[in-house]
């Protein structure tokens, strides 16, 4: 991302602060010239920690929960920009705690943007994920509510200013929970890795590229747009393979010593990821790097995707194509 005077002398909050994503996003903002930029999350001991870590005059460590709609109007006081990155994430507890996962994607949503246009905050992204279209699961199910929240609030703000946009993200390599850091560990140990299904297809990004995506909406967001990075579409075997093959060594074993266990799909998981769906295509553009989707009322002038659906994507990235990405995606971590 280039060098941008768009968030100088900015007041900046980030519910979910120190997760993978929020904690990048303040680490890119350090280099923006901010004015000062909240942390808020509800891990008291990450947060700490990532204090310590960050021992910067303009970082402002905020201990709360989105579900606490007045803790959250406190925090917000005077800022300017929320990146609203809290969230109950993960799949199959979303699946066995579903009313868990309204009370934080959907009521904690809720809670930010009112107090967004209570503090008459200026602008606010919220991050959003592929599972959100077509969704068949809880978590995805809780964050298309999400997104219609977010795309609501600027049709009754009234005579507030603040505008309020999503980005749509697929798996974010390397994050928190996520797939990558659970399979090096388990080969790490000798094996074996367990996988659910190697025919699974899934959209892929880098933490940077996430990141990058989410600042750069934030500065040429209208209000209601939903944001989509363009990202490489793997199959879970082949991710597997390429993985193992890549980091075994590391560990001092011989990529063939590190078997595959198929364990079987899991509750609420899709076959086959989306990023768009049919429907959106009649209000979405196509540009090099993204695809924003533009809310239905708003579509003249516009110039829609009106090929086969983004998601139905056949080029598959090759076994040497995903050791290239996990290589760079590694090396970040370190």
């Amino acid at each position: 991302m280039e060098k941008s005077n768009f968030y100088k002398n900015k007041i900046i909050l980030i519910t979910g602060g120190v997760g993978s994503i929020g904690s990048e996003i303040v680490k890119r903002l350090l280099k923006l010239d901010p004015k000062s930029i909240r942390v808020f999350d509800n891990n008291e001991t990450a947060l700490f920690y990532f204090g310590q870590e960050f021992q910067s005059e303009k970082i402002r460590l905020l201990t709360g929960d989105v579900r606490d709609r007045l803790r959250i109007e406190m925090a917000m006081e005077d800022v300017d920009i929320v990146f609203h990155c809290a969230a109950l994430k993960h799949v199959p507890l979303c699946e066995y705690n579903p009313f868990e996962a309204v009370q934080t994607n959907v009521i904690g949503t809720q809670n930010v943007i009112d107090a967004c246009l209570k503090n008459k905050v200026k602008r606010m992204i919220n991050i959003s994920t592929d599972k959100a279209a077509n969704p068949i699961n809880v978590m995805g199910a809780t964050k298309l509510l999400t997104e219609r929240l977010v795309i609501a609030a600027n049709h009754y703000k009234g005579n507030n200013k603040t505008i309020f946009a999503s980005v749509r993200f697929g798996n974010v390599l390397n994050s928190n929970g996520s797939v990558l850091p659970v399979f090096c560990q388990q080969i790490k140990k000798g094996g074996p890795v367990t996988v659910t299904n190697p025919d699974m297809e899934r959209f892929v990004m880098s933490i940077p590229k996430a990141v990058g995506l989410v600042l750069k909406s934030a500065e040429i967001m209208k209000g209601e747009e939903i944001f989509i990075l363009k990202m490489p579409v793997v199959r879970l075997g082949d991710f597997t393979s390429a993985l193992i093959e890549e980091v075994s060594p590391k560990y001092g074993y011989n990529p063939s010593e590190i078997k595959i266990k198929i364990i079987g799909e899991r509750n609420g998981e899709k076959h086959c990821e989306e990023l768009i769906t049919r429907n959106e295509l009649k209000n979405a553009i196509e540009t090099k790097d993204m695809f924003t989707i533009f809310p239905y009322s708003d579509n003249k002038n516009r110039f829609p995707i009106h090929n086969d659906i983004p998601s139905k994507n056949s080029n598959f990235l090759s076994k040497e194509e995903i050791k290239k990405l996990l290589k760079e995606t590694l090396s970040f971590s370190e």
